[in-house]
């Protein structure tokens, strides 16, 4: 077996950042063998400028919308958003399935080596089997009305079965979307132990909870579904839907949490203690929470509450690429305190753990392949706007 030996000006395990003074060692299929001080590592060594880190891991995409890239115009807002989607994604399919292709090139190119993607068709199936990138696939389902749920988890449930062979889970769209019927079946299949939701992308949502008001109301109305069994729990939409989440050894990954409060995790803690809840995950998703609202999450917020954080580029037709980078650079110029070590573990270790695929990707630990990336133009650790990154491994 052939050996390849890495140094950098730094080197990022997926936990903390080490110096020049030690050298990644890897096989030639990738495999790491581990990390030594660059005194012992003997001769051949490969030498970089820049830091060296595992491959990104995309916690929240939504590849098959690849074909809306520019399609919707920017900070118009969530209502706004959702009801343009639902009005332009159907298109010719020939077009869907080459800007599918596309999209998981330039994935592919900026270094992401595993997704947690939604599927709402089985558009991305083909391109997927192609085994370009490790996808878990999460079957979205929505459904506000009680007397639908058997239909929609149902209707769920055969799309599921069309990505069998891959992993892949059941999850509910959003707490507005789904009834407490169908959050039970989805919450109670054999084998969902990995379930991801957009959770508080906007205010809106928990005013629709609360008191049934805002904008919500008229979205319903022009998709022409009937709200008048809702009663608005008089609590956020976290605190409303949580608990139907109650699931031992299982992740749940919540997407976007831009109106999240400090009361809404003072209260997550305070029930996690009485009740069985998963693995908590907050994915940051801050080029969508740019692109159609202008606002980004209080990551200071969640941070100073313990959460542990992941990253996402979600969809095309919300983002302008798909690439971690991106992300990593939107947070550090707004939250410029935040560390690079601590940036980089959420869009790698932490995002492996998320999706349950830790053993293979996410750190440079020993018998992993988690990818080899060179990021460069990252001056004392700090990302600018010719930061980069590429795959080396």
């Amino acid at each position: 077996m052939h050996y390849r030996k890495f140094v950098a000006d730094h080197l990022f395990t997926g936990r903390r950042m080490l110096d020049d003074q030690y050298a990644l060692i890897a096989r030639s299929d990738g495999e790491i063998e581990g990390i030594i001080e660059k005194k012992d590592a003997g001769e051949d060594i490969e030498t970089y400028k820049g830091i060296l880190s595992p491959g990104w891991i995309n916690c929240h995409c939504h590849l098959e919308l690849s074909h809306l890239k520019g399609i919707i115009p920017e900070h118009t807002g969530m209502t706004h958003f959702l009801l343009s989607v639902m009005s332009r994604r159907n298109i010719a399919l020939p077009r869907i399935m080459e800007a599918i292709e596309e999209a998981e090139r330039q994935m592919v190119n900026a270094g992401i080596v595993a997704v947690g993607d939604i599927c709402n068709t089985p558009h991305t199936l083909s391109q997927k089997s192609k085994g370009n990138l490790v996808y878990h696939n999460f079957v979205e389902t929505m459904g506000f009305q009680d007397a639908l749920a058997d239909n929609r988890f149902e209707q769920a449930l055969q799309l599921y079965k069309t990505f069998a062979g891959m992993p892949v889970s059941i999850a509910p769209h959003a707490p507005y979307s789904v009834s407490r019927s169908l959050l039970a079946l989805i919450n109670d299949y054999p084998g969902n132990e990995i379930l991801t939701i957009h959770n508080q992308e906007s205010e809106e949502e928990n005013v629709f909870f609360r008191s049934g008001g805002g904008a919500f109301p008229e979205l319903f109305g022009a998709l022409g579904i009937d709200i008048s069994g809702f009663h608005p729990s008089g609590k956020s939409s976290l605190q409303t839907c949580l608990p139907s989440f109650e699931k031992k050894d299982s992740s749940l990954i919540l997407v976007h949490n831009v109106a999240t409060s400090a009361e809404d995790l003072q209260w997550t803690a305070h029930y996690r203690l009485r009740y069985p809840l998963p693995e908590l995950y907050w994915c940051l998703c801050p080029g969508a929470n740019q692109y159609i609202q202008g606002r980004l999450p209080d990551i200071d917020l969640l941070l100073s509450n313990g959460c542990k954080l992941t990253l996402g580029s979600d969809s095309l037709a919300s983002n302008h690429r798909l690439d971690i980078l991106e992300e990593l650079k939107t947070i550090q110029r707004h939250f410029p305190h935040i560390t690079l070590a601590d940036l980089l573990q959420w869009a790698t270790l932490n995002g492996a753990e998320a999706l349950h695929i830790q053993d293979r990707f996410g750190s440079f630990d020993p018998g992993k392949s988690p990818g080899i990336l060179l990021i460069e133009e990252a001056e004392n650790q700090r990302l600018s706007e010719h930061t980069r990154s590429r795959r080396l491994l």
